[in-house]
């Protein structure tokens, strides 16, 4: 059993702002920290920030209406705490106590996103998909139930009938929907809005990758300051997470979908 949700979901709004702003501070600085939090919905948009990038509320108004529309920014930006950006002098160290795991992806993950996907190339309004075995629940604002349902013959579609959707019917915080994101590798925080020095993103990333690529579920902690993680230096987990963004196309990219 398992959800996924698309791009235009309210969560998802907020993750790819999120995703945005990184991207933003990272073509400040190469080595940049950042950490975001979002909530959007019914008109507003608040973001508290900390990091030690200059971000403009000009460059973060235009980023927020690029993805959300027309809606009113609240932000705050404050530096990141000391304690925690001495932690990366002179070393990259792991930023982030916590426990992960990767795993392998089900036929069902696979599937599912699949049908996710090809719904979105039609229709670009949010949505929300559940597979469970052979139930196959599809509710997508704003799709045609005829045309679904000719692809999709036994689904469950829409079971509250028609609906608008969108941040005025539902709220959207960063990192909801870590489920769909991240299938049954769910243990400790979230992927979006985060450097890659934080350990909730490169080492989800790597624990990922290689569940995927041994077959098997990995199990990985870590503390604060760590300078080796799974055996191997923080900094090449860090790079292998780098090259995973830059492939996919960066960060607000990999918040349309997480990691598959």
């Amino acid at each position: 059993m398992i959800e996924k949700v698309n791009p235009q979901h309210p969560d998802k709004i907020a993750d790819r702002i999120a995703g945005a702003l990184v991207d933003l501070a990272y073509t400040k600085d190469k080595d940049c920290k950042i950490a975001v939090e979002i909530l959007i919905g019914h008109g507003n948009c608040h973001i508290i920030c900390e990091t030690n990038i200059t971000l403009t509320n000009e460059e973060v108004d235009k980023i927020v209406k690029r993805i959300a529309g027309n809606v009113t920014l609240d932000l705050q930006v404050v530096s990141q705490d000391e304690h925690l950006a001495n932690n990366q002098e002179g070393e990259v160290k792991c930023g982030d106590n916590g426990i992960f795991k990767g795993s392998p992806l089900t036929k069902e993950e696979i599937e599912l996103s699949k049908i996710a996907k090809s719904i979105y190339d039609t229709y670009h309004t949010d949505g929300k998909y559940i597979l469970d075995g052979d139930k196959l629940i599809i509710c997508q604002s704003n799709a045609k139930e005829e045309d679904l349902r000719r692809v999709y013959p036994n689904a469950i579609i829409n079971p509250l009938g028609y609906w608008t959707g969108g941040y005025n019917v539902d709220t959207g915080a960063v990192n909801r929907k870590l489920g769909s994101d991240m299938g049954h590798s769910v243990t400790g925080g979230g992927l979006h809005g985060k450097d890659l020095s934080k350990a909730d993103v490169s080492i989800n990333i790597y624990a990922f990758k290689k569940a995927q690529e041994t077959g098997k579920e990995v199990n990985i902690s870590c503390a604060i300051g760590d300078a080796l993680v799974d055996g191997k230096p923080y900094k090449e987990i860090v790079e292998e997470a780098r090259k995973y963004i830059d492939d996919i196309g960066g960060f607000e990219k990999f918040a349309e979908w997480g990691l598959y």
